[in-house]
């Protein structure tokens, strides 16, 4: 059986994107990228929206990007939990996960990526992610664990490959390599191969970072603090052979693979969500 994508781009946007490859590649390569750094935005879901209006909302400032998040301050508990949604997703996405932490008597810090939710900017980047986490945890923890799904969970493990600052990491539908990310993004886009070594050499000089230094594949070498890695058979949106890729680089990890659930309804299977409560509390 075929897989299926999860995430199709607009024949508008691939029309345009070949016709700035007949000219430059160099032109194809920067609109590329600012696709590519640019989320898109969908309505908040109405199961989304009682964490949204149970929560304390506060705009935090984060001073290194000069950008502003939005942060949900959820529950209250000296154990707090800090919770990271993915690419084009929202700080309540994970609500199913926050309502559990709560019943078990945690707290919950989640937040809307920068270019996000009701977060400032129309672009970001996995760099801005991660100044974001580091200054969130500086204001709000000291956390207990921390949960990250696919973007969010990159962008957590790479947090840590810097500095641990929570006990416990759980990581859901996460792609190992940023690298085969952003080849298939081109693919998508139908730009030939060489577009994304461009793109890859263009993030190098602009962000003077190699961007597979910030993969999971490269940042779990370095997590050393107990991490439950779970991802589902059926994911679409990152192959299940990333989980077992990280795992095997983790010096304490654990796998829970699971089978029917893809990337984002595995968010609120209650049977996942049990294990990653009894993961956090054990």
């Amino acid at each position: 059986m075929p897989k299926k994508n999860n995430f199709e781009i607009p024949s508008s946007i691939i029309r345009t994107g070949k016709i700035l490859q007949l000219f430059s590649n160099k032109l194809a390569a920067n609109f590329a990228i600012k696709l590519f750094t640019t989320p898109p935005k969908f309505k908040t879901p109405e199961r989304e929206e009682m964490m949204r209006k149970s929560a304390k909302n506060i705009l935090v400032n984060i001073p290194s990007i000069q950008k502003d998040v939005n942060v949900y301050e959820y529950g209250f508990s000296k154990t707090k939990v800090l919770l990271v949604h993915g690419w084009a997703g929202r700080g309540t996405q994970l609500y199913e996960i926050a309502d559990k932490l709560l019943e078990n008597g945690m707290m919950v810090i989640s937040f809307d990526l920068p270019a996000h939710g009701l977060s400032s900017g129309k672009t970001t980047n996995m760099l801005e992610a991660i100044a974001t986490i580091e200054y969130l945890n500086e204001k709000f923890g000291p956390f207990e664990a921390a949960i990250g799904h696919s973007f969010g969970g990159i962008s957590l493990s790479a947090a840590l490959a810097k500095k641990t600052f929570i006990n416990k990491l759980i990581i859901i539908g996460v792609e190992s390599s940023n690298n085969k990310f952003l080849d298939l993004f081109v693919k998508k886009l139908k730009l030939k191969p060489k577009i994304s070594e461009l793109m890859k050499a263009q993030i190098r000089s602009k962000f003077k970072v190699d961007l597979e230094s910030l993969a999971a594949n490269t940042s779990s070498k370095k997590v050393t603090i107990p991490t439950l890695v779970v991802h589902d058979i059926e994911d679409y949106d990152a192959d299940v052979s990333s989980a077992y890729k990280i795992r095997q680089n983790l010096s304490n990890g654990e796998l829970l693979i699971t089978n029917g659930l893809g990337h984002r309804r595995i968010l609120r299977e209650p049977k996942i969500i049990g294990k990653i409560i009894k993961f956090i509390k054990n």
